[in-house]
């Protein structure tokens, strides 16, 4: 009954295709920070991406407000759009000085609103890194007060037609939130559509394994993904011991994963060679997965 069931239901508008078809058609969609690319001017740079099917671009936060119609004249009439926008904001919203804690409210917001101007799928922030001092303690009613704070600013982003999206870090670079779980489980509990998580195959390296982290957020929460050599985050393939992403592209395709895998790396030799090199393992990978 129940295969018959499973052969009447394919039949049905909507059901032609299985999930393992639907699965293999979904695109990798790469991006690159801005200094990624090789090239002299952003120009420069889009056209070389574009070369090598780059599909997104992840420019910084700092000063954003004052590029945004350099940016959409750079993009005007390229296969390239906005991914997320890396940080940029000034201060971190687990200051416990008020001041601190106002300039973040201030800076992030003209950021959130330049990322909608530009149709950008989320601004990346870190709660509070282990240098940024002095800092809430880390118990339940920070964390409470985290999420109040995020669902303000998540309902703000909303508005603008965008959302922040929650980065977990090594335990070298931020004790307070280390695992794709942990910045999933506070933007649920932030209640707010304009709350996200993402995941950084570098600082995964806390995880222990790279399918469960992302599955641990599912499609619902994961809004953006950074990638690097797992070696020494230069480019991805540079130490091809290490630098194999299947098992979390793999869960990228079971969860349905529409958005960006973007570079986040240094290089460790000729820009141009590594960069194309690296684009290709991905693709090769993707398809593996």
């Amino acid at each position: 009954m129940g295969t018959a069931a499973l052969a009447a239901a394919s039949m049905l508008p909507g059901c032609a295709s299985s999930p393992k078809k639907l699965k293999d058609e979904l695109p990798l969609k790469i991006s690159f920070q801005e200094g990624i690319a090789p090239g002299e001017n952003l120009g420069e740079k889009l056209d070389f991406m574009e070369s090598i099917g780059v599909v997104g671009f992840e420019p910084g936060g700092r000063g954003l407000k004052g590029r945004v119609k350099e940016i959409q004249d750079a993009l005007s009439g390229r296969n390239i759009t906005v991914s997320a926008i890396c940080a940029g904001f000034d201060g971190f919203i687990l200051a416990e000085d008020p001041a601190v804690k106002n300039l973040f409210d201030t800076t992030m917001r003209e950021i959130v609103e330049a990322a909608g101007e530009l149709g950008s799928t989320g601004v990346i922030m870190v709660p509070a890194f282990n240098s940024q001092k002095p800092c809430m303690p880390h118990n339940q009613e920070t964390r409470d007060y985290l999420c109040e704070e995020l669902h303000k600013l998540g309902e703000f982003a909303k508005s603008c037609g965008t959302t922040v999206i929650l980065e977990p870090l090594n335990r070298a670079e931020a004790f307070y939130m280390r695992l794709v779980a942990d910045a999933a489980a506070i933007a649920r509990d932030a209640d707010s559509e304009g709350v996200k998580a993402m995941g950084d195959f570098w600082h995964m390296k806390e995880e222990t394994c790279d399918y469960g982290a992302f599955m641990s957020a599912g499609k619902k929460y994961l809004q953006h993904v950074h990638i690097a050599s797992k070696g020494d985050r230069k480019m991805p393939g540079e130490h091809p011991e290490v630098d194999n992403y299947v098992a979390g592209f793999k869960a990228l395709k079971e969860i349905g994963y529409d958005k960006f895998v973007s570079f986040e790396c240094g290089c460790g030799g000729d820009r141009a060679t590594l960069v194309t090199a690296a684009v290709d393992l991905l693709n090769a990978q993707w398809a593996e997965a």
